[in-house]
C-alpha cells in the first residue's frame, strides 16, 4: 500500500493566518511599536501549539489502518453502455473514519472509461461494512484489468489527508454492443429485427429441402402433390419443403486503416463488427453455419463455420478485443488465404470500405473468389459524404468541398458498378444501416433459394 500525506485546506488556512500574524509583527517591530514585543511570545506559543497538534494529527492518520476494499465488477461489459460497479468497504478500526473514494480504471491512453458518481465521501463506522456504487461506461473494446482503488483518509482534526492506493485487481471484458442480445436481454428477437428496419421478402417458389408429407391444404400448389402417397392414402397428400438449413456464411472483415473513420460514437469498424454479429445471430437461428476471417489486422484471425448457439459465443470471444490498424487492405492476399481455408461453397460477405483507388487487382481477386463462393460486398459510405452533397453552397470553400465530394462519390460508384457488371452484388450503405441491410439481403436470398 502506497501512502502520501498532504495538508488539508484547514491546515493551510491556519498556516496562512499565522503567516499573516508574523508579517504584522515584523512590520510593528520595524516601526518601533512596543506591542510587537509583547505579542511575540504569544505568537510563538500559538505556533508551537499548532505544530504539536499538526504532528499529533499526522501521526494518528498515518497509523490509522486502511479499510478492506472489494470491488464487484461485471465480468463482461457492453461497449457504450452504462453498468453498475459496487465497492464494499470493511472498517476494522475502533474509531470512525471519514474518507473519499475514487476507483482508478485501467491504465493506458486507449483504455478509456467514463464514470459517474465518483469520487464519493463516506464515514465508516467501527466494525461495520459499507457499500458504494458508481456507474461505468466503456468506450473501447478489449480485456481490461482494474488494479487499484484510491482513498483519502481525513485525520481526526481534519488537518491532514492521507492518500492511499489499495490493491484491488479485477478483470473485465468489453464486448461489442451486440452483447446485450447475446446475454438474452431481448425478449423477442424477431420483433427487435422488425423495429430496426429488417424486412423479410416473400420467396419465389418453394424451399429446397424436403421437410414432411401432410394433407393437401387450400392454397397449396399442384406441384406439391405427392401422387404416390396420394394413391396410397386415397386423399390428396402434399410435400412440405423448408429452406435449406445447412449453408455456410463466412465474413471477410477488413481491419485496415479505412475502417478507422468515425460516425457518431462508434467507428466504422465497430459498426461493421456489430453488423457481422447481428447477421451471425440471425443465420445461426436459421440453422446455418457462420465463420469469420479477418485481414489487415495486427494478427489475422480465422474461425471456421460452425452451427449452434455456442458458435456465437465463440465468435464473440474471438473478436471482442479486435481493433482496426493503420495497415492497408490487401484484398488479393486475403482472398487467397480464404480460398485455401474454405473449400466448401459458402456465402462470403466482404465488409470493407471501397475507394476509387482500388484497381483491377481487386476485381480479379473477387472474380476468382466468385468462381467458388457466393459473394456479397458491403462497402461502407461515410456519412459526411451525404451531408456535403446536401449542404447548400454559399462560399468558394463550400463549392470546392461539394465538387470534391461529388467526384469522389462518382469514382466510388463507378467501382461498384464494375463489380456489379461482373455479377458481384454490392451494398453501398452508411455504417448505421449495415446491420439491417445485411440481414435483409440474407433473408431475401434465403427465401428465394439463391444462396
Amino acid at each position: 500500500m502506497k501512502q502520501l500525506l498532504k495538508p488539508s485546506t484547514r491546515l493551510l488556512k491556519w498556516l496562512a493566518i499565522l503567516a499573516g500574524i508574523a508579517v504584522l509583527l515584523g512590520i510593528s517591530q520595524a516601526l518601533g511599536r512596543g506591542i510587537a514585543t509583547r505579542l511575540e511570545g504569544l505568537f510563538w506559543s500559538l505556533l508551537w501549539v499548532m505544530g504539536g497538534l499538526a504532528a499529533l494529527d499526522a501521526f494518528w492518520v498515518w497509523r490509522t489502518p486502511s479499510p478492506q476494499v472489494q470491488r464487484r465488477l461485471p465480468g463482461s461489459l457492453a461497449l457504450g453502455r452504462w453498468s453498475d460497479v459496487h465497492v464494499e468497504l470493511l472498517h476494522d478500526s475502533r474509531r470512525s473514519v471519514a474518507l473519499s473514494l475514487f476507483d482508478h480504471g485501467p491504465q493506458g491512453p486507449d483504455n478509456r472509461f467514463e464514470v459517474e458518481n465518483l469520487p464519493q465521501d463516506i464515514v465508516l463506522r467501527p466494525q461495520r461494512k459499507a457499500d458504494l456504487s458508481y456507474r461505468l461506461r466503456p468506450t473501447s473494446r478489449g480485456a481490461f484489468i482494474f488494479e487499484r482503488i484510491e482513498i483519502q483518509l481525513r485525520s481526526p482534526l481534519r488537518l491532514w489527508l492521507s492518500r492511499r492506493f489499495l490493491a484491488s485487481t479485477d478483470t473485465a471484458r468489453v464486448y461489442p454492443d451486440f452483447a446485450r442480445l447475446h446475454n438474452g436481454q431481448l425478449l423477442a428477437v424477431d420483433n427487435w429485427l422488425s423495429q430496426i428496419g429488417i424486412r423479410q421478402r416473400q420467396r419465389r417458389g418453394l424451399g429446397l429441402e424436403f421437410n414432411q408429407l401432410r394433407e393437401f391444404r387450400e392454397g397449396d400448389s399442384l406441384r406439391q402433390i405427392d401422387w404416390k402417397a396420394t394413391a396410397r392414402q386415397r386423399t390428396p397428400i402434399a410435400r412440405e419443403y423448408q429452406d435449406e438449413r445447412d449453408q455456410q456464411i463466412v465474413f471477410m472483415l477488413d481491419c485496415g486503416r479505412r475502417m478507422r473513420s468515425q460516425d457518431g460514437d462508434l467507428t466504422h469498424f465497430d459498426h461493421a463488427l456489430n453488423a457481422c454479429l447481428l447477421l451471425s445471430h440471425v443465420a445461426l437461428r436459421q440453422g446455418d453455419a457462420v465463420g469469420i476471417s479477418t485481414f489487415a489486422a495486427d494478427e489475422d484471425r480465422h474461425l471456421s463455420p460452425g452451427k449452434g448457439t455456442r458458435q456465437l459465443s465463440v465468435l464473440l470471444n474471438l473478436v471482442y478485443d479486435l481493433n482496426s490498424t493503420q495497415r492497408p487492405a490487401d484484398y488479393s492476399l486475403a482472398i487467397r488465404q480464404l480460398l485455401a481455408r474454405q473449400k466448401r461453397r459458402a456465402l462470403v460477405v466482404l465488409v470493407t470500405n471501397l475507394r476509387d483507388e482500388d484497381d483491377e487487382q481487386l476485381i480479379e481477386s473477387v472474380k476468382r473468389l466468385g468462381r467458388h463462393h457466393r459473394i456479397l460486398v458491403a462497402s461502407l459510405r461515410e456519412e459526411v459524404l451525404d451531408e456535403l452533397r446536401h449542404t447548400p453552397v454559399h462560399t468558394w470553400q463550400q463549392a470546392l468541398d461539394y465538387c470534391g465530394t461529388v467526384e469522389f462519390s462518382n469514382a466510388r460508384t463507378s467501382l461498384h458498378e464494375r463489380l456489379s457488371a461482373h455479377g458481384i452484388p454490392v451494398l453501398d450503405v452508411r455504417p448505421v444501416e449495415l446491420g439491417p441491410q445485411l440481414v435483409s439481403r440474407y433473408l431475401s436470398w434465403k427465401k428465394a433459394g439463391t444462396l
